[in-house]
């Protein structure tokens, strides 16, 4: 700066710090005169993004220690549980019932082959994590985020709060629309989302208007067409498309805050059904035994 470079031209030296976005609204700015309300709109915005950020870690953080346990739990009773009882069953000398001869194996998998499995898992996951570096496997793995039951209707609304805010700020800084959108689809950090927003763009370009365009996306619902299209007759699209975002951020916040409520049934089942499995594949011998002494 001191060397007479503008500011916006030095924070885009460093794209690890500084977004597409961050450079844009401050480089509006400075050609505008408003680079402390540039820095106002930025502020807003990072502080909405970091929000949101610590709803999600908190909404998931009890279903991650749960199946964290799980897991936990599966290797100590695989490995140091069933094994004791599998000897004494074999004492038995008679058929095993199905759940013990399941969970006898499952054991002896677990114990003997687990090199075995451990290298599987080591190249599904290399392999996974190759295949989405490349364009075609983020794009699926992209959208196989959004198709998740529940998870990824927050998911995409998220997305979609973080497209609205990043088009409101920019057209707000002064961009030009088709640039704002090649910003905003950058901004969402997911190829598919941001797929229907580079063709939002190109129809713009192509002469129709940004209510046509976000209806061709099939990204939105028709409240959200709506209010695009009242924004646009008005003339203060801007303020719209905050006021979609706010719409979208209350949902996430709602989705997120009873996320829990849905997450426990279904742990719950989870968890029961392992307990079951156990409890018939340890008892259901010693009852049979005990059945056989009696009669």
């Amino acid at each position: 700066i001191e060397r007479g470079h503008e500011l916006a031209g030095v924070l885009q030296r460093h794209p690890r710090l500084f977004s597409n976005l961050f450079v844009a609204v401050v480089h509006i700015g400075e050609t505008s005169g408003k680079l402390d309300d540039a820095f106002d709109r930025l502020h807003a915005y990072l502080t909405l993004e970091e929000e949101t950020r610590r709803r999600v870690k908190s909404a998931m953080r009890y279903p991650t220690m749960v199946l964290a346990a799980i897991a936990i739990a599966m290797i100590v009773i695989n490995v140091f549980v069933i094994p004791p009882f599998s000897k004494l069953f074999a004492s038995f000398g008679s058929e095993l019932p199905l759940p013990t001869r399941i969970l006898i194996a499952t054991s002896r998998i677990s114990s003997d082959y687990w090199p075995v499995a451990l290298a599987v898992c080591l190249g599904v996951g290399w392999w996974v994590r190759g295949f989405v570096r490349t364009e075609e496997g983020r794009m699926a793995w992209h959208r196989w985020q959004l198709r998740l039951p529940r998870f990824g209707g927050i998911l995409e609304r998220a997305l979609l709060a973080r497209f609205c805010r990043t088009l409101a700020v920019t057209l707000r800084a002064g961009l030009p629309v088709t640039q704002c959108l090649a910003i905003a689809a950058r901004a969402v950090d997911n190829d598919w989302v941001g797929k229907r927003i580079g063709e939002m763009r190109a129809d713009i370009e192509s002469g129709e208007s940004l209510t046509g365009a976000a209806h061709a996306s099939g990204l939105f619902t028709p409240l959200v067409l709506q209010m695009i299209a009242v924004g646009e007759e008005t003339g203060s699209v801007e303020s719209t498309l905050a006021e979609v975002a706010a719409y979208y951020e209350r949902e996430v916040d709602f989705d997120l805050k009873h996320i829990s409520d849905l997450i426990e049934p279904i742990m719950i089942v989870v968890v029961g059904i392992l307990v079951l499995g156990l409890a018939l594949g340890v008892y259901l011998p010693m009852w049979e035994l005990a059945s056989a002494s009696r009669g």
